[in-house]
């Protein structure tokens, strides 16, 4: 990666966004039936390498059903509201007809009204094993060794602990902190965990034990990451860095493979072949199946960190609707903006670059324009 100047005591990295590229056709082009666009972690597979974002306006349990039903691995957040009250559809209500200028401060008190209770974890967690789809399920960092105990204890198959930026080692003089290596270690399910966006942040992450790892930074479009903290990495080197990552420790650890998903401005179809060109096994998506009709948000979207309790980085945003979650996920699209029938438009990209798999197709050459 060059770096360039930007002032005499400082240089910076040059990085590339989702936007910044494009996949380039190759010399053999085929069918797009005949492609495979199916995703396998540990012992999981699914038809497409697509994973629901744990976010209250993407994931209850009817969705996650819908979702897994599709194709897709839906994860709910155990920190939402469906394990903070028992029937969540008047708060949804509320969120969605708050006024503007009220979002944030409604948005923290229709999160702190309610603490998570363990039992209603239970009970999600059997709602989701009666949909019949892989159990999977969200905490963040501060509140893993609290929640995932309960989780697991209730049956999940896959744990995934999210936040803006996540490392193997946080440094704290106050209270004990979490071991991610102990943590993961002593838990009977497979660990996604993230974000990160740096080569080595990513190799110490999958030193852990992970089963797979989440690039990202807070970026998607209901985040003000960047606003708030002025932290960001573009997209696009964030995922090839972290896919070197995991090359290396292909070797270093001979022969453990450690899934590496994009989470974060993919905000549409393109956006996701691209992920997967620069090296993504899956993707994480939230805002595209936020504007599903039968979605919980019903086109209103919003993430955890709009809610936080100090220093909310995040937003409520109306995004409208395209259609339901299986036009989102399989089409027929009607609109031309990459908002619609996602797999479609993977397996288009895949048949005219003329890759057969999805490994295959990290392989598809990638250029920028200067």
């Amino acid at each position: 990666m060059t770096s360039i100047e930007i002032g005499r005591g400082k240089r910076a990295r040059t990085a590339y966004s989702f936007d910044d590229i494009a996949v380039a056709p190759s010399r053999r082009t085929r069918n797009a039936d005949e492609v495979s666009t199916d995703w396998r972690i540990d012992a999981y597979r699914f038809s497409t390498p697509i994973l629901a974002a744990p976010m209250d306006s993407v994931v209850s349990p009817a969705s996650a059903a819908e979702l897994s039903r599709l194709g897709a691995l839906a994860v709910l957040n155990l920190e939402g509201l469906w394990t903070r009250y028992a029937d969540p559809q008047p708060v949804l209500e509320r969120i969605r007809q708050l006024p503007t200028q009220d979002v944030v401060r409604g948005l923290q008190e229709a999160y702190a009204t309610a603490p998570v209770d363990p039992e209603l974890i239970g009970q999600r967690v059997q709602e989701l094993r009666e949909s019949g789809g892989t159990i999977a399920v969200a905490v963040s960092p501060p509140h893993a060794a609290e929640l995932a105990p309960h989780a697991v204890a209730a049956g999940i198959e896959l744990l995934v602990i999210r936040g803006t930026t996540v490392s193997a080692e946080h440094v704290s003089e106050h209270g004990e902190p979490l071991n991610l290596k102990t943590f993961i270690y002593d838990l009977d399910v497979p660990v996604i965990v993230g974000g990160c966006s740096t080569y080595q942040a990513a190799l110490h992450l999958m030193r852990t034990g992970a089963a797979g790892v989440l690039v990202g930074f807070g970026g998607g479009a209901a985040h003000t990451t960047s606003d708030v903290l002025g932290i960001r990495v573009p997209m696009a080197t964030a995922v090839a860095e972290v896919a070197e990552a995991r090359r290396d420790y292909l070797d270093e650890s001979q022969g453990r493979y450690v899934h590496v998903i994009a989470d974060g401005s993919v905000g549409s179809s393109g956006s996701l072949v691209k992920a997967l060109a620069c090296g993504a096994d899956a993707v994480m998506i939230g805002s595209v199946f936020a504007r599903a009709t039968d979605s919980p948000g019903c086109g209103w979207h919003w993430g955890a960190e709009a809610w936080h309790g100090s220093l909310p980085r995040g937003q409520r945003k109306d995004l409208g609707t395209v259609g339901t979650l299986e036009q989102i996920m399989h089409g027929p699209s009607h609109t031309s903006d990459g908002s619609a029938n996602l797999v479609g438009a993977l397996r288009k990209a895949m048949a005219t670059t003329g890759y057969s798999d999805l490994k295959e197709f990290q392989r598809v050459e990638v250029i920028t324009s200067p």
